[in-house]
């Protein structure tokens, strides 16, 4: 508890290695081959799929080993743990039905779920990690790329989709100031966090313009540098 304690503090304070504790860690580690399977599972790519799946399997499968039994600080209070660690597992194995069944949207769309138990995870147990801005600004995207061309063709659209896009900018900020010490002297983070902000500041002159076909390019080059930057940093 004692180190838990200090790493917190430090955390507050603002130090760049703040990762509070070994489950955390473990969690972060586990993410990366999840990410590169939600990449895959989104790139009609069958067996690139399979094989990020099954990595991501293997070290989610090595963290419930190792954790769900007596799990450390702050998890150790957290009574629904051991069971959140199983519906990750849960969700892994229906992607993999998934993909071995070519069905890779289903499957990218099943994996999406794993995200929101492992940030449901940390929000019990009041951990905060980069991860978490990343997903805030992922919903938001999400919202104005799938509601974003419905509202533009209603009265006053245009304004009401400005509104939006301003939440987005602000969330897209937050990937810069928010961002971990390490991440913000890495020269390939601050190309693409740049990208990712430039995508929706060019979003928004398009909307200040009020220019129909601008925006809707716009829209749709908003995408693509977030999932870049998600693969090798969210």
């Amino acid at each position: 508890m004692k180190s838990y304690l200090i790493s917190t503090v430090l955390c507050v304070a603002g130090v760049s290695a703040c990762a509070a504790d070994s489950v955390t860690d473990a969690m972060q580690a586990a993410y990366a081959p999840y990410r590169v399977a939600l990449f895959r599972t989104n790139s009609n790519a069958q067996a690139e799929s399979q094989q990020a799946i099954a990595q991501a399997q293997q070290s989610w499968t090595k963290l419930t080993e190792q954790y769900s039994g007596r799990p450390p600080a702050p998890y150790d209070r957290d009574q629904a743990f051991a069971t959140s660690l199983s519906e990750v597992s849960k969700v892994y194995a229906q992607a993999a039905r998934e993909v071995a069944a070519n069905q890779l949207s289903a499957a990218h769309e099943t994996l999406e779920k794993a995200r929101d138990i492992m940030a449901e995870m940390r929000r019990r147990n009041a951990v905060v990690i980069f991860s978490d801005h990343m997903n805030a600004y992922h919903s938001e995207m999400e919202n104005v790329l799938i509601n974003g061309p419905k509202i533009l063709s209603q009265p006053g659209g245009m304004q009401k989709l400005t509104a939006m896009v301003g939440a987005l900018g602000y969330l897209a900020h937050r990937l810069i100031t928010e961002a971990p010490a390490n991440y913000t002297t890495n020269e390939e983070f601050g190309e693409m966090v740049k990208a990712v902000n430039k995508s929706v500041s060019n979003l928004q002159d398009a909307l200040f313009l009020q220019d129909m076909e601008a925006v809707k390019a716009a829209l749709s080059k908003v995408k693509m540098p977030y999932s870049k930057f998600f693969l090798k940093f969210g």
